[in-house]
């Protein structure tokens, strides 16, 4: 099953509409943050200001000041917001992600800004820590690297990856030094309630689930099985596609070091794939 993105639309042309200038950025943020703001010196109520000359706002009776930017990502920026907007809607419009080259060609900024932004702009997109329950998958796979003798997959000095989704919710995914059962049982357990249907392929390191707590299903890939009934891994292999897709097609390689802000941006993505808000304002909202 493959990643469907279906998402209220927000275009460029909106994008343009609301948020022209740096004055219209300042503003929404400020609303954002301080809907009805009460002076924390004074306790005058509705008494701010826009400073022209800098990004805050000044109480009219005081003048104490609220800088609606500080503790964003925006913070200590020099770029300017409308920058940081569109580089926030590139990211909501784009299914497999934006490289730093890409914002950089889109911004006219140097790459070191725009490899900054892109960083700032994973850091909003976590995981979520809602417990899976109900059907449940689980499955490796390994990202980058190379093949060592012709190999794939286990045995070569690519990137180890675990995931686990529930079919029809939300998924989790996390880069591991190995796929031992001391790295992949922990992270079931941590995201998955006791008592839940566990599907895995026939890899050794999943024997332990049923014994776990699990109702655990095994589907064999070694004898050509893909679809048992119920049983199979499609979903979560499915999520794997569409994230080597995405790398492969637009980041091209991923160091190790990174490769969990990547990955917590493709979760973002899948588990807000039905989000009744546009991408866009989710992120906003976030930063």
């Amino acid at each position: 099953m493959g990643m469907k993105f279906i998402q209220p639309k927000y275009t460029i042309k909106d994008l343009l509409s609301d948020f022209p200038d740096d004055d219209a950025c300042i503003s929404y943020i400020f609303s954002m943050r301080y809907s009805e703001p009460v002076c924390p010196e004074c306790k005058a109520e509705n008494s701010f200001y826009r400073v022209s000359t800098r990004k805050c706002y000044s109480c009219s009776h005081c003048g104490y000041q609220i800088h609606p930017t500080a503790g964003t990502i925006f913070h200590k920026s020099s770029t300017s917001l409308t920058l940081w907007f569109h580089a926030l809607f590139l990211f909501a419009s784009s299914k497999n992600g934006v490289s730093a080259k890409e914002v950089q060609r889109q911004l006219g900024v140097t790459y070191k800004c725009a490899w900054r932004m892109t960083h700032q702009i994973r850091s909003l997109m976590t995981q979520g820590k809602s417990p899976l329950d109900g059907t449940v998958e689980i499955d490796e796979t390994y990202i980058g690297g190379k093949r060592r003798g012709g190999k794939r997959g286990r045995g070569t000095d690519k990137a180890a990856v675990v995931g686990v989704v529930q079919r029809g919710g939300s998924v989790r995914a996390k880069h591991v030094d190995n796929v031992k059962s001391a790295s992949v049982m922990p992270i079931l357990r941590n995201n998955v309630v006791l008592g839940s249907a566990v599907m895995t392929d026939e890899f050794p390191v999943y024997n332990r689930v049923g014994r776990d707590g699990y109702l655990h299903e095994v589907i064999q890939h070694g004898i050509k099985e893909y679809v048992r009934g119920n049983v199979h891994t499609n979903t979560i292999e499915g999520f794997w596609s569409q994230v080597k897709r995405s790398i492969s097609g637009t980041h091209h390689a991923v160091l190790k070091k990174y490769l969990q802000f990547y990955l917590n941006e493709f979760v973002f993505r899948y588990n807000h794939r039905d989000a009744s808000v546009p991408m866009f304002h989710l992120l906003l909202a976030r930063a």
